[in-house]
């Protein structure tokens, strides 16, 4: 077993991934500093210690490691800022339990203290996202959208009203999420010009933003990049330098990476990777609409992977793997695992492993909480490749059978 922090395993495991020597790492991390380094010999023995795990870099070596390795500073040295159980956070801080939430709800009057439980309600939803099943999670999000929607008729102050329309917002915006993740594209392309509409009537321009990413995320997945690039270059002129913006243009990085323009992927990834460097760390990790900074690497393997760097997309795949898993083992974030077991089977496939590339695929698909058309997109990634290497493999015709009942499921 090894032993060390899990950031000095990551050093070693992205130098390894570049082919580099600890000298090369050393040079590497100069070309990222804005001031004068120590000598190499002084920052040779730091880079041991810290490979060792024996001693943590500094705040300032943070950053350059960080931007070495093209990552964000809390993805290579994580913090902690995961909440608890919502429901228990709902009593502890408003004293309601579901049913008194719902019947102040349809009472004439409406208090601080409803309006703080369905904040945190919303909150509590959008942090099931990751591994509630999408059939539960669509039932449960519809509901207090609706219930929500139907307080617009109470007596409110302006204050209030513009409450009731931001929480009914991304309450939209889950429930679209969701739709879509079921297959169900019609009702989630709807709700979400709903969620759109209701950003711009409470002017909450992080609402119209996420508005913006799940329509460029729609137009992923269907194979329409240039409408991603443009739906990313408006998403981010109404958020601005809020954190949507990351998302915004790690949506772009991957129309441009299946565009195969590797120039452009690269900025897209740099602007992203800046923004998020400059964003406070979220409070609740686990809320869908809050940029992990994990979700940096999630993007950057997706990338990695379309322009062919097999290496760096498999470094990046182990660490979602391993970001996106509990002590016990339980899958925290399972749609995010199976992107990164498509990873793994296609870099396993392009090396002649078609054995591993089967048992990675079989890994994601085996996964069930899923997002269906996203893993269609990633899963015809290895279908290309087992096509292209092994047409006539048993494998390949079974993860052909795979990805075909998948498919059946869209629109269902």
């Amino acid at each position: 077993m090894d032993d060390r922090p899990g950031w000095s395993r990551r050093l070693a495991a992205e130098r390894d991934a570049r082919q580099w020597s600890q000298a090369d790492a050393i040079a590497a991390m100069r070309m990222h500093a804005d001031k004068e380094l120590p000598s190499d010999d002084s920052l040779l023995r730091q880079w041991k210690r810290w490979e060792a795990g024996d001693t943590q870099p500094s705040a300032y070596y943070k950053g350059i490691l960080a931007a070495t390795f093209g990552t964000v500073t809390a993805a290579l040295f994580p913090q902690q800022g995961r909440k608890g159980d919502g429901q228990a956070e709902i009593v502890a801080a408003t004293g309601l339990e579901t049913l008194d939430i719902v019947s102040r709800m349809q009472a004439s009057d409406v208090d601080t203290a409803t309006l703080d439980a369905l904040r945190i309600t919303a909150d509590r939803l959008a942090s099931e996202y990751p591994y509630m099943p999408s059939e539960q999670l669509v039932i449960e999000g519809r509901q207090w959208l609706r219930r929500v929607a139907g307080m617009q008729s109470s007596r409110l102050t302006l204050s209030q009203h513009r409450e009731i329309l931001v929480i009914a917002g991304w309450l939209a915006l889950l429930v679209a999420c969701v739709e879509f993740d079921l297959g169900d594209a019609r009702s989630a392309e709807a709700t979400r010009k709903a969620a759109l509409s209701l950003g711009a009537e409470s002017g909450h321009t992080a609402i119209s933003g996420w508005a913006h990413e799940v329509r460029a995320w729609m137009a992923l997945t269907r194979g329409d990049y240039r409408g991603v690039v443009a739906a990313a270059q408006e998403g981010v002129q109404i958020a601005g330098a809020q954190d949507v913006a990351v998302q915004l243009t790690a949506q772009r990085a991957k129309a441009w990476a299946r565009l195969g323009d590797r120039r452009q992927v690269e900025l897209a990834l740099e602007d992203g990777r800046n923004m998020l460097e400059g964003l406070p760390h979220p409070e609740n990790l686990d809320n869908h609409f809050a940029i992990d900074p994990s979700k940096f690497d999630f993007y950057a393997m997706d990338c990695y992977r379309l322009v062919g760097e097999d290496r760096l997309a498999t470094s990046l795949a182990r660490q979602v793997i391993a970001a996106g898993t509990d002590f016990d083992g339980t899958p925290r974030s399972p749609m995010r695992i199976a992107e990164a077991n498509v990873t793994l089977g296609v870099a396993a496939a392009r090396e002649g492993d078609l054995e591993g590339a089967g048992e990675f695929g079989d890994r994601a698909f085996n996964i069930e909480r899923r997002s269906i058309p996203s893993l269609l997109m990633v899963g015809r990634d290895l279908e290309q490749v087992l096509q292209e290497m092994y047409p006539k493999e048993a494998t390949t015709l079974e993860f052909n059978e795979k990805l075909r009942a998948v498919s059946g499921q869209i629109g269902s």
